[in-house]
């Protein structure tokens, strides 16, 4: 086994410093020798052949389990050189990738039980967790960072101002927020726009939280909270926004999500959509992501949204792409994890903080060191119903920026 070890990963890894151990005490070591080395160890025979059949898979697993560990370094350093080769994919691993583009649809076929369900696996989690990592406003999405040293909470609040101010509302706008997840985005659109808000999601512990926050800050007229797909929603909207749900839609789905978004919103009206993206064409789910985090998840290339959007009759008004952004969100929940891991040990078990850890480190790298970004996509049913140039963004931007400082206390989560 030693033999096999070395010989594929010698091939696999050729930029970096890794040193490793075997199960069986031996030791080889891969990469250029540039940077600063890494040492890991397998601690089981089993471990070592895990990560040789299936290693998208089993890397994640036997790190989960404890028979891979990191000696000298951390998770997130050892995926930082393994995600940053020459090769994305180990050439062995290729195969199952092919097999798994193929199966791709029925991985995210997403009716609404189904995605009701996918949805509840990951966001009806025990609510202390997300409060260990994430900002005040418990925003799930990548923050937008205007300065290199803006903390989470400042990017996130950024990330909002941002969205508001390419929407254009005005007071007493009506506003659908799908995916609204613990409602900041929302309660940030009622409070500084004077709109009126419907949030929906299919988190039952979001919608709770949503509903205390809003009766909170007495936004319970203004920012109302449904458990509801969006392809169940009444409308019509002037506004519509979504921040991180397009990623549980599925490939399957999207022209249905883009023809209702239409059919939602006012002939005058302004979308938003707000999604992880990749840069390099469509491709599969990691599935150790598929199995344990995200079920049913899935990140698009802008070849696979772009065409959804112009058969359901939308015009793209404007694009950004959101560089490294997501990158250092994650950096800084991967953190201010790390800091208090102890208390997800003591909310699940060891393993539990393990595949988190795991996760943040694994999401970082690859939006830094491989192909994943953020895009934002503006669309409207007619021409010239956003202003001609990006001018109005900032100046809007600075409006918001006034109205926040006249609005104290800032947003809080329900019990804080």
């Amino acid at each position: 086994m030693d033999h096999l070890l070395r010989f594929f990963l010698t091939q696999f890894i050729r930029r970096g410093a890794m040193n490793f151990t075997t199960a069986g005490g031996g030791k080889f070591s891969c990469g250029d020798g540039t940077g600063e080395p890494v040492s890991v160890r397998f601690l089981t025979a089993d471990a070592e052949r895990r990560v040789l059949i299936n290693p998208e898979l089993g890397l994640g697993e036997v790190y989960m389990e404890g028979s891979f560990v990191v000696e000298n370094g951390s998770i997130a350093d050892a995926l930082a050189i393994l995600m940053d080769q020459p090769e994305i994919l180990p050439r062995w691993a290729k195969l199952q990738w092919w097999l798994r583009y193929l199966a791709r649809r029925t991985q995210q076929f997403n009716p609404r039980g189904r995605s009701k369900n996918n949805v509840a696996r990951h966001y009806d989690l025990d609510g202390r967790l997300y409060s260990l990592f994430l900002d005040a406003d418990k925003q799930y999405s990548c923050a937008y960072y205007e300065t290199p040293d803006a903390t989470l909470d400042e990017a996130q609040l950024a990330k909002k101002r941002h969205l508001a101010a390419k929407l254009l509302i005005g007071r007493g706008d009506s506003v659908l927020d799908i995916g609204s997840g613990w409602g900041g985005l929302s309660l940030y659109l009622a409070e500084m726009t004077g709109a009126n808000v419907t949030g929906v999601t299919l988190s039952t512990e979001q919608l709770q939280v949503s509903n205390a926050r809003a009766a909170e800050k007495h936004l319970t007229r203004s920012a109302k909270f449904f458990l509801e797909d969006y392809r169940d929603v009444a409308g019509p909207f002037d506004r519509v926004v979504s921040v991180g749900m397009f990623e549980h839609v599925g490939v399957d789905f999207y022209e249905t999500y883009f023809r209702r978004c239409a059919e939602l919103l006012t002939d005058d009206g302004v979308m938003l959509l707000h999604s992880i993206g990749r840069s390099d064409g469509p491709d599969v789910t990691n599935p150790w992501i598929a199995k344990y985090i995200f079920p049913g998840g899935y990140i698009p290339a802008l070849s696979e949204v772009i065409p959804a959007i112009e058969r359901a009759g939308l015009l793209v008004c404007d694009i950004e792409i959101l560089r490294l952004h997501y990158a250092e969100t994650l950096k800084a929940w991967r953190e201010r994890f790390m800091a208090r891991r102890d208390e997800a040990v003591q909310l699940y078990d060891e393993r539990f903080a393990r595949m988190w850890e795991f996760y943040l480190a694994s999401s970082e790298m690859s939006f830094r060191k491989q192909n994943l970004m953020n895009f934002q996509i503006l669309l409207t049913k007619h021409q010239g119903v956003v202003p001609m140039t990006r001018d109005y963004i900032t100046r809007e931007e600075s409006r918001l920026r006034g109205v926040e400082r006249d609005q104290r206390p800032r947003l809080q989560l329900a019990g804080e």
